[in-house]
């Protein structure tokens, strides 16, 4: 191992776009090799060059190539991979402790984080948290505490959602293969209703949709057996698709007024990636209960259920928790991580992001007839590829296009029920500089694969 590149991340770590070696480079490969007798198969690796240093907008493999970093570890390192906040709040906390488990001895970065969580979702009404470790986690937990509430059983997610890979997120999960094929059979009362994706609904409005929606719930489900719905405000691996305007605020009225609990999986979407801090801002959509993830702890495992107290007060003592839930190093990292998001200005930072992006995308678009739509809100992009002249995905251009820009440098990541689409996920500590180059490099992509 003496061979290997050292590079520092932090505050430090050049942000330039470098490669001195094919991608991925001989070092990479061989570490490849070992991945291959020692990991699991069914652990994929969208890209495998071997990171030894990331920050900024860049991610430095073993072999010394600075990738740009279009992927943020799948919307992880929202306020970047190494930011000095975040690394020295955890080093800090890994100095006094590592785990004492929430449950037996509590400590106060448990119960900061929760305070701040009730105060950053949305709505004023009196709210309760708990935190798990992953986004599956806790949005299977958002379900058991909607069935206490209500005392009913059924769920409804939509189609190309996606909410994990444990057995009830499964069955919440919509696309088959890689997530579900195989592994059944999955948790049962679990329903789907149509999602508004403009691109694909032939002019159907977001109350239209809406509609469309609730009939599917009512006549299939039932208002009355039904404990939640369970929606990203943006779809993730879904696609990226934004619902119409009207679409998200009407399901939530309908919701309210049947008496099931509105669950906002904000997984992805959330902590400040659209240029709000949760993505159901932009049409001032107060859920019943904000699932985090992701974001949440600039790269440690963390995640949360934060809902109004009434609901989340349902499940009775010992009936929620987990041994690392709320783990004081992910804490730590979290209050961090929003001090970030307040002192850098990140909401403004991913709104401007966004308005480059899509600037950017919309005149490949102009110039591709391959590129069916793009669309997003801040820092969450998507570019769908069709074959040109229609809206029949075209997963084979999309797949091009990603290897192209991946040879080239880039980190980006596809997405979507049909595999067609390509998300673009930047790290809002990006520089501007950075951003332009990675787009240049997805045009020369997009261009070699014509």
């Amino acid at each position: 191992m003496a061979d290997v590149v050292e590079v520092r991340g932090g505050p430090g770590l050049r942000q330039e776009h470098r490669l001195v070696t094919e991608i991925p480079g001989p070092r990479s490969r061989e570490w490849d090799a070992r991945r291959a007798a020692a990991v699991a198969p069914g652990v994929a690796t969208t890209m495998p060059v071997y990171a030894v240093a990331a920050g900024g907008g860049v991610v430095v493999d073993v072999d010394g190539n600075s990738l740009i970093d279009f992927g943020s570890g799948i919307a992880v390192t929202t306020v970047g991979a190494s930011a000095p906040g975040v690394v020295d709040a955890v080093r800090e906390q890994a100095e006094r402790f590592t785990h004492t488990c929430f449950m037996v001895t509590p400590y106060d970065g448990y119960v900061r984080v929760a305070e701040a969580l009730n105060e950053l979702t949305p709505g004023r009404h009196p709210k309760r948290t708990v935190l798990f470790n992953s986004g599956a986690e806790a949005v299977e937990n958002a379900v058991k505490i909607a069935r206490a509430f209500t005392g009913r059983t059924a769920v409804v997610a939509f189609d190309h959602a996606y909410h994990g890979r444990t057995n009830l997120t499964m069955a919440l999960t919509a696309k088959n293969v890689p997530y579900k094929s195989g592994f059944g059979p999955f948790a049962p009362e679990v329903y789907r209703a149509p999602l508004s994706y403009p691109f694909r609904d032939g002019g159907l409005d977001g109350p239209a949709a809406a509609a469309r929606a609730i009939e599917v719930i009512e006549s299939q489900v039932g208002a009355e057996n039904l404990a939640a719905v369970v929606i990203e405000p943006i779809q993730g691996e879904g696609g990226f698709i934004v619902p119409a305007p009207g679409f998200l605020p009407r399901l939530a009225e309908w919701a309210a007024s049947a008496g099931v609990v509105f669950v906002a999986d904000e997984v992805q979407s959330g902590f400040a990636r659209t240029g709000r801090m949760f993505a159901c801002e932009h049409e001032g959509v107060v859920p019943d209960l904000v699932v985090s993830a992701k974001g949440i702890a600039g790269g440690l495992p963390l995640s949360a259920v934060t809902g109004r107290a009434a609901i989340m007060d349902a499940p009775g003592p010992g009936s929620l928790g987990g041994t690392y839930g709320g783990n004081p190093l992910g804490c730590a990292a979290a209050l961090a991580t929003i001090d970030a998001i307040a002192a850098d200005n990140l909401l403004d930072r991913a709104r401007a992001i966004g308005t480059t992006m899509l600037d950017r995308l919309g005149r490949l678009r102009d110039d591709d007839p391959r590129i069916g739509d793009v669309r997003g809100r801040g820092a969450m992009v998507a570019v769908e590829l069709v074959e040109p002249g229609t809206t029949t995905p075209d997963a084979a251009v999309a797949g091009r296009i990603a290897a192209a820009a991946r040879a080239r440098g880039l980190i980006v990541l596809t997405c979507g029920t049909f595999g067609n689409v390509v998300r673009l996920l930047p790290p809002l500590s990006m520089p501007d500089i950075l951003l332009a180059e990675g787009l240049d490099v997805l045009g020369d992509a997009v261009a070699a694969t014509r």
